[in-house]
């Protein structure tokens, strides 16, 4: 299990600031004991899936659980992150539909755009007035044919907290702009799950906007929940659905029982200390917010103050991708050399849609302590310093 510390090889105990167990759950004994008891009851796997002698009870009240977690009608479970939005998103929208996504959005999400063979639009990063434009303009063009208006759905794809930027969506205005323009709206929640809102149910907690403003939550268990899998919540008829048209789920073997048994740990722990465990996380984001800010004037840290997740990138391109990428795999390994565990961001460049500017990933966890936040971003600067001089 990824901890905070970590050994790649070198025999020398690591920083861990690459992996996304944000509240480090995974290290917590009462998890592994419950994934070790039901391992003994069903065994490694499920042989089959969920519609094909793959489902348990464990399958059934993961879900249960998660519905209620969420205050939603329904939760659907999928065996593999990346196949919950890339299965989640083409299950509704189809051919001749439009899809308006922000142009940051992680490359499960693009495969599940792709996947629909709807006219995807993306608006520019988290710029609200361009998707008014955007929706303005669709607006203009249905009025001069409104029977096809009728028969096109419009759906809005973002993320709540941007695995490529670390950028927050200011979801209180993207949600009256789905109201003006009768927008269905998905939010892609893995970040964010765990990590925002005092009941840690994410941004429309963090927001105070209620469910009913949301069509679908997708996420996976991959990051707080230290386990494998995601998961879809909503409203009954949308998640019943999925049971049916869900590529993923229908056609990939179950989620391991044991695995759900951990989620279902999880959800015991973050409904009984969450609301400590999420301002605990905060307050550690905002502190490596703050340390990184001033390293180097040659690199920069983008992403929120209170998300895990953020991205230090050269401060000016030298014009080349790999070239910048270079620099940035030459800074992680001398931060291994002052014993700090780092990753570059990895994509695939040429499927992209709107590949990011290369970056170094840097992740927060709970459990750092000031002192480490600290060393961390000396050895950082150092490694900096030693590259870029």
């Amino acid at each position: 299990k990824p901890g905070r510390y970590l050994d790649l090889g070198s025999g020398d105990k690591l920083l861990n600031l690459g992996s996304h167990s944000y509240l480090n759950l995974g290290e917590r004994p009462e998890v592994e004991e419950a994934a070790l008891e039901c391992l003994h009851k069903y065994g490694v796997g499920s042989c089959g899936p969920r519609g094909f002698y793959g489902t348990t009870e464990v399958h059934l009240k993961l879900e249960e659980r998660l519905a209620n977690f969420f205050n939603c009608e329904k939760a659907v479970l999928y065996s593999y992150g990346f196949s919950t939005s890339a299965s989640a998103i083409p299950a509704y929208s189809k051919s001749g539909d439009i899809i308006y996504a922000d142009e940051m959005v992680n490359f499960a999400l693009q495969r599940g755009l792709q996947a629909s063979r709807s006219r995807v639009v993306y608006f520019r990063h988290n710029d609200v007035e361009h998707l008014e434009e955007l929706l303005e303009e669709q607006a203009r063009l249905d009025k001069k044919d409104p029977k096809k208006a009728n028969a096109t759905r419009k759906f809005m794809v973002i993320e709540s907290i941007y695995m490529n930027t670390g950028k927050m969506c200011p979801l209180p205005e993207l949600v009256k702009l789905r109201q003006k323009y009768k927008l269905r709206l998905y939010i892609e929640e893995s970040v964010s799950f765990g990590t925002l809102g005092p009941n840690c149910r994410g941004i429309t907690d963090h927001y105070n906007i209620p469910m009913k403003e949301v069509d679908m939550i997708m996420a996976t268990l991959e990051t707080s929940a230290a386990s494998s899998g995601g998961f879809c919540v909503g409203t009954k008829f949308v998640i019943e659905h999925q049971r049916l048209s869900g590529l993923g789920y229908c056609f990939s073997a179950s989620l391991p029982p044991m695995l759900a048994a951990a989620s279902i740990k999880v959800l015991d722990i973050l409904e009984a200390e969450g609301s400590d465990m999420v301002m605990e996380l905060q307050n550690k984001c905002r502190q490596m917010q703050e340390k990184l800010a001033n390293i180097h004037d040659k690199v920069t840290v983008t992403g929120e103050d209170i998300s895990p997740v953020k991205h230090l990138k050269l401060a000016e391109s030298t014009g080349n991708r790999e070239a910048d990428e270079g620099i940035l795999q030459k800074i992680v390994e001398k931060a291994e050399s002052y014993s700090v565990a780092l990753t570059l961001a990895s994509y695939l460049w040429d499927r992209e849609a709107n590949p990011p500017p290369p970056s170094i990933r840097i992740t927060v966890n709970k459990d750092l302590t000031t002192e480490e936040i600290k060393k961390a971003c000396d050895s950082i600067q150092k490694a900096v310093v030693d590259v870029m001089g």
